[in-house]
């Protein structure tokens, strides 16, 4: 039996370690819970811009961001996912502070349920028998948590619907990862400084929240939001092109699961049965999907090398 190629093997290492980055986020998120939500999404993006752009110089490939930004059909495509990338941070960072993980969680478990929905709405693509079944299955799932947890279950909603629909418009839009995460926080730059301006000059000041400048731990966690948003995506757009399709997409549901364990084990959420049933009926649509995906893919290879 032959082993898998080198490639492959580093492929998914660096998926493992991106997903784990993305997985203990919360951690992350939680030892900035002195600080207002929105401030630290701002700080994520301001932060994130000069690191981005440092890494497409030494990919050299700021002319590519370049080409993407004087595109104008492709300017306002990013002004949308900007918007959607910010609302989905937003939510998710609020989602922690608030001790709501375990909802943000099953937010990214339904985010590719709802991908297929909105793909199969807007770009026409087909959906199997099985699909459907997983998409019914995912319904109920949803239905059961609404009789008991109705008061989180629009951050699930929120995250899962903001996530599909940047993924939606990211995949109309012919621009990579890297670039486009760079045109994204690049035009959210500017009213996110002037915010974080009013808020240093303009602003009540608050005995309640903490700062930039106010302690230094902040001051690196803040500034740090950047590293924590660019490596794990550096890590999976690069593992992306030595692993198979059908693998990345079961190492997707790797990040909101191991949320879903900082959310029981180490933040002691509580786990009701209603959560219980939830998450059971969304792990089965997904095996169901991911299944009928992997099928899939393997029956087109075929006909393919036919």
């Amino acid at each position: 039996m032959s082993s898998a190629p080198p490639t492959s093997r580093t492929g998914l290492i660096q998926a493992l370690i991106a997903c784990v980055f993305w997985g203990l986020m919360p951690v992350y998120f939680k030892l900035l819970q002195s600080v207002g939500a929105l401030e630290v999404v701002a700080h994520r993006i301001i932060w994130s811009v000069p690191l981005l752009l440092v890494i497409l110089y030494f990919r050299k490939n700021l002319v590519g961001l370049a080409s993407a930004l004087a595109d104008r059909k492709l300017r306002w495509t990013m002004l949308a996912s900007s918007f959607l990338i910010a609302a989905n941070w937003l939510i998710y960072v609020w989602a922690v502070h608030e001790d709501h993980i375990l909802a943000a969680s099953l937010g990214y478990f339904i985010s590719p349920l709802i991908s297929v929905f909105l793909g199969r709405i807007f770009l026409g693509e087909q959906l199997s028998r099985n699909k459907w079944i997983a998409i019914a299955i995912a319904v109920s799932g949803v239905s059961v948590l609404a009789v008991q947890a109705l008061d989180t279950l629009w951050i699930s909603l929120a995250l899962a619907a903001s996530w599909g629909c940047y993924g939606l418009v990211r995949k109309v839009a012919d621009i990579g990862p890297i670039v486009g995460l760079t045109a994204e926080t690049g035009i959210l730059f500017l009213p996110v400084t002037l915010f974080l301006v009013w808020l240093t000059f303009g602003a009540p000041p608050s005995s309640t929240s903490l700062h930039l400048g106010d302690d230094r731990m902040i001051d690196l966690l803040l500034i740090g939001g950047a590293m924590v948003t660019a490596i794990p995506l550096l890590l999976f757009a690069s593992a992306v092109k030595k692993m198979t399709l059908g693998a990345i997409g079961l190492l997707n549901y790797l990040a909101p699961t191991i949320q879903f364990l900082v959310g029981v084990f180490i933040y002691n959420e509580a786990l009701t049965p209603s959560h219980v049933i939830c998450f059971v009926l969304i792990w089965i649509s997904l095996a169901i999907y991911s299944t009928d995906s992997y099928l899939a893919g393997k029956a087109a290879r075929k006909v393919h090398l036919a």
